[in-house]
């Protein structure tokens, strides 16, 4: 099970409500983070996490609102004797996490290991994965490079027993488990497939814009998304500031076909957040706002 904790919901200027934007992943015990904005670790404390177990840290893009968290928390992670690695992905990670460790006198007492990830094309790069999920990326449009990512799990094939029974003779046992394993298996002359006797859990896919404009690009990594979390800044696009707003995020989320909205970085002109909703959903009825500290299980 995929958990989300949304840490921070607000856009350039955080507000007494909304921090800026980061948002906690955590499955079968591994942890990451989706951009990691001014306050982030004091978010964390808040809502009772361990920033320790983080081992991966997903940067869209080099605007401050979304990266400057980082200096804070690996500092803490230093102080608190951190030994593993702290991997931290992201367009021009080399470059910027090498600025931010000349910052220090001493830096941190653990490994930081930056990870480039493609600034251009419009394909779906695959940029760390694991036997059971894989974390996508693509660049998207803003006013700086910037990706979107996706965290992919893979699709979970479980054997039926009692079809492959009823069909071939298999009991529970050591062929059973060699079906698994292998894939196929040869049984009294007869070949079995693992495919022509499972039952396939579809894996869960959630894709997170950052900040973007829309752009195709968005779309094909969101495609048939169960969730889609998305810049809605404004109600809807402005002056050319390369933010989507509720309007966009939506008609995105219709074009990748997503069955899920939660639309989050919100400027601070919005106390109130209704319209941004109603927005959206005039487009894409299944569309809901983000708040600092909602937690979400997929």
């Amino acid at each position: 099970m995929l958990e989300l904790v949304f840490l921070g919901t607000g856009s350039g200027i955080p507000t007494a409500r909304r921090n800026h934007p980061s948002i906690y992943l955590r499955y079968e015990g591994e942890v990451m983070l989706w951009d990691c904005g001014e306050g982030t670790q004091r978010q964390l404390l808040l809502a009772r996490l361990n920033f320790m177990k983080i081992k991966r840290i997903f940067i869209t893009h080099w605007h401050a609102d979304h990266w400057a968290g980082i200096m804070s928390i690996m500092q803490t992670m230093s102080l608190e004797d951190r030994k593993d690695s702290l991997h931290i992905y992201g367009p021009e990670a080399e470059r910027f996490i090498g600025d931010i460790l000349d910052l220090d006198y001493w830096g941190p007492r653990f490994r930081v290991i930056p990870k480039d990830v493609p600034l251009q094309g419009d394909e779906v790069t695959d940029i760390f994965e694991t036997r059971d999920y894989v974390i996508g990326s693509i660049p998207v449009r803003h006013s700086v490079p910037a990706v979107a990512y996706s965290f992919r799990e893979r699709d979970k094939v479980n054997l039926d027993i009692k079809k492959a029974g009823k069909l071939y003779g298999l009991k529970q046992g050591r062929m059973a488990g060699k079906l698994k394993e292998k894939g196929e298996i040869i049984l009294k002359g007869k070949k079995i497939r693992l495919k022509d006797v499972a039952v396939v859990k579809k894996g869960v896919k959630v894709t997170y814009s950052g900040d973007t404009a829309p752009c195709k690009n968005l779309i094909t990594i969101a495609k048939g998304a169960d969730i889609l979390i998305h810049d809605s800044t404004f109600t809807e696009e402005k002056d050319n500031r390369l933010h989507a707003g509720a309007k966009e995020s939506a008609e995105t989320a219709k074009k990748a076909g997503a069955k899920k909205l939660i639309l989050t970085h919100f400027s601070r002109r919005y106390t109130d957040l209704k319209p941004l909703l109603e927005e959206a959903q005039k487009t894409f009825k299944n569309s809901v706002l983000a708040k600092d500290f909602m937690k979400l299980r997929v």
